[in-house]
């Protein structure tokens, strides 16, 4: 099942990387950042948050402003690095588009284990660090072969 983030305000260190979880993070202008405050509070990155933020902030100087600078990034900068998708001035609107993006995804009705073999396989690093394992050849194929 295709997931969508609405940030509506601050997402910082744990929330940030509920946010960076999602297929899709729609954030409003008006206010918030995304902030992982470890390197400011003096706190080191479990492995599984730097899997995940490794896999969702995939330009070199993005995730190392946002690790090792402790860099607070709005939403339209957010967009430009690619941690956002969608910036929308308000929180109520933010909040309608997400919810409008996430019934047009629904209404694909894609099979939800065949997607959620293609995420894991999207992010395996991040995915073996929470313990999810990607499906064997067998398994894939099973999927293949129940659709023709």
């Amino acid at each position: 099942m295709p997931t969508v983030a609405a940030v509506t305000g601050h997402a910082s260190a744990g929330g940030f990387l509920l946010a960076l979880c999602h297929d899709y993070r729609l954030m409003r202008a008006d206010r918030g950042v995304l902030y992982m405050s470890e390197v400011d509070i003096g706190l080191p990155l479990p492995p599984y948050f730097m899997a995940v933020l490794r896999a969702k902030i995939t330009a070199t100087n993005a995730l190392r402003d946002v690790v090792l600078r402790g860099k607070k990034v709005r939403a339209a900068e957010g967009k430009e690095m690619g941690i956002v998708d969608v910036v929308c001035p308000t929180a109520a609107e933010t909040a309608a588009e997400a919810f409008k993006l996430a019934e047009q995804l629904a209404a694909r009705k894609w099979d939800g284990s065949v997607y959620a073999s293609i995420r894991v396989s999207m992010y395996p690093d991040a995915c073996r660090s929470v313990g999810i394992v990607e499906e064997s050849d067998e398994e894939k194929r099973k999927h293949f072969a129940s659709r023709l």
